[in-house]
């Protein structure tokens, strides 16, 4: 076969993700979700990821997800529409035979011969059969077959990447609208409190202990604090019309089940592919390497177009005046023949044609590479997350207790006339900002494992993902449509 044959391209030569190589155990905070996580090179990841959630409501999302997720159905017919065309491309490497047949009645005129009037009516019955072959004697046919199977394997990876895809998004939809709900309770038990506070500091003004600036200050705070309530209930209910919508529901078929961030069990061990494994494991570079092949088996269809074509024909036919004297001895009629046809002038059309493959076959190339130090970006990004957010929900937690022993210090100190009112109310802001920053960066330790199992590849490998819509249909009826 003409044309280069596909090699896959190497693997980046390197060791790890980041200069200093596998990173070392996370920082511990004293609160749920804030165990340090040890991070195993080499460990293979689990089929069904999101398990190691240990979370049920999350595995019923996910379920559900991929049962009725039109994507899902739109990639498995994808699928099986590119393995339909490859089978159907296949059948250019056959004899392609044709049979035909036909009764005619006719008056044949005797004015071509000189003569008046006509002949008798007659009937003349034909039956054929034809066979032709181009011979693939450059291999260009097999080069379209292979670039079709090609076609098919890209597919197969755009599978599995609408799966992993769609996975990932229902488990940080779930999480993120687990921390919205966990802000609206923090926001709201603080709103309880500045309600709490702002009867103390009313009595105490109806007592004449204090100015009426600090009733009014204290209203101002509580009121503050109240309209940050609308916008994280704003997200939570867009957060909500999301999730069904990975879910394969509309935004009214809610039946409200929802994840909580106590309900979730941050796993300790996590899974670091080697790098010349996670070529192997990402959709998208499997995806890319398809795309490669097949531009690199479309230069050969291309070299091969430019040379001699060569084609085999051959019919075996009889003819006779009634049905019973086609099988008479003169009633056979046949021939062979062979054909050698090369283009001698088009203008170029043929070389260019050639060289615009081969220029794709250069782009598909940079675009593999390009996918492939995407991947890698995206696993260091996830383990520098991993570890950043470690060490920010510790701190977050520092923070909230300091905040919160300052609103009691300062609530003391005012009654005690040591302070004015205004320190207090920093005081208070302070804490509120400190719950919230606590809570997200609570729901930033799960989401961000889960954007490592993605990073990774979300083990594919261990799952069958296709199902009867994805294989070619070889029982079904043969003019059936649908």
């Amino acid at each position: 076969m003409v044309g280069p044959d596909f090699e896959a391209p190497d693997a980046p030569r390197v060791s790890g993700y980041l200069p200093e190589g596998t990173p070392r155990p996370t920082t511990s905070a004293d609160v749920h979700g804030g165990s340090s996580q040890v991070f195993l090179r080499g460990r293979d990841l689990p089929g069904e990821w999101w398990r190691v959630f240990r979370n049920r409501q999350i595995d019923a999302f996910v379920a559900e997800a991929i049962r009725n997720h039109p994507d899902i159905a739109a990639a498995q017919a994808a699928l099986r529409a590119a393995r339909e065309t490859a089978l159907a491309g296949e059948g250019a490497l056959f004899p392609q035979v044709s049979a035909s047949g036909s009764a005619t009645r006719e008056v044949a005129s005797l004015a071509s011969q000189g003569e008046s009037g006509n002949t008798s009516p007659y009937n003349l019955y034909n039956a054929s059969v034809s066979v032709s072959y181009a011979l693939d004697v450059w291999g260009g046919t097999r080069r379209q077959v292979e670039a079709l199977e090609a076609q098919a394997d890209y597919q197969r990876f755009q599978l599995e990447a609408t799966y992993l895809s769609l996975t990932a998004n229902v488990v940080t939809a779930a999480i993120t609208d687990a921390s919205l709900r966990a802000q609206i309770e923090a926001t709201n038990d603080i709103i309880k409190s500045e309600q709490e506070q702002l009867k103390l500091v009313q009595r105490q003004f109806e007592l004449g202990a204090v100015t009426q600036s600090d009733v009014l200050s204290q209203q101002s705070n509580l009121a503050q604090t109240q309209a940050t309530l609308p916008p994280l209930q704003k997200q939570l209910a867009q957060q909500r019309n999301q999730l069904m919508a990975y879910l394969g529901r509309l935004p009214n078929e809610d039946r409200g089940e929802h994840v909580t961030l106590a309900s979730l069990t941050l796993p300790r061990d996590l899974p670091v592919s080697v790098p010349s494994s996670l070529v192997r494991q990402r959709p998208d570079i499997g995806a890319a390497e398809a795309n490669l092949h097949k531009a690199t088996a479309t230069v050969g269809v291309n070299v091969a177009n430019m040379l001699p074509q060569v084609q085999l024909t051959g019919s075996y036919g009889r003819a006779g005046l009634t049905p019973d004297s086609l099988f008479s001895p003169g009633a056979a009629a046949w021939s062979v023949a062979g054909s050698v046809a090369q283009t001698v002038f088009d203008g170029g059309t043929l070389y260019h044609d050639k060289e615009s493959a081969v220029a794709s076959n250069e782009q598909a190339l940079a675009q593999y590479k390009s996918t492939v130090i995407t991947a890698f970006r995206d696993v260091a990004d996830s383990l520098r997350a991993i570890e950043a957010d470690a060490s920010t929900l510790k701190a977050q937690l520092a923070y909230e207790k300091a905040a919160q022993e300052s609103v009691k210090i300062s609530r003391t100190q005012y009654l005690a006339g040591a302070v004015t009112y205004p320190s207090v109310l920093t005081a208070e802001q302070n804490f509120q900002q400190a719950v919230v920053a606590r809570v997200k960066a609570q729901a930033a330790r799960f989401t961000d494992t889960a954007a490592l199992f993605q990073a990774l590849g979300g083990g594919w490998w261990n799952r069958v993902d296709q199902t009867a819509q994805a294989e070619p249909r070889t029982n079904a009826g043969y003019f059936q449509d649908h």
